[in-house]
């Protein structure tokens, strides 16, 4: 149970996580790897047999490339591809 509460952080326990069916498919053994699997669905938690996939996540204008890791069970694919462009500021020619 101990495990299940991980991906419940935000979510009461009888709804369950939110879970999006993708379409996983896992390379065998001397083939080369599968395509990334692209996705919009950036609230999708990620489950423990998402790791080591590859996955391409919406952020509204491009697609992210996301290769989950151990660290990233239990959060959601959109907290891996961020929205918004860093502020920088621009340097005047005047000054």
């Amino acid at each position: 149970m101990q495990s299940t509460r991980a991906l419940l952080r935000h979510r009461s326990v009888w709804k369950g996580p939110h879970i999006v069916p993708l379409p996983i498919k896992r390379a065998a053994p001397g083939e080369k790897a599968p395509p990334p699997i692209r996705t919009q669905a950036r609230a999708a938690t990620i489950l423990p047999n998402f790791v080591g996939l590859k996955f391409q996540v919406h952020n509204g204008q491009v697609y992210h490339d996301v290769t989950i890791t151990e660290d990233m069970v239990g959060h959601k694919l959109g907290e891996f591809s961020p929205t918004r462009k860093r502020f920088t500021y621009k340097m005047s020619k005047n000054k």
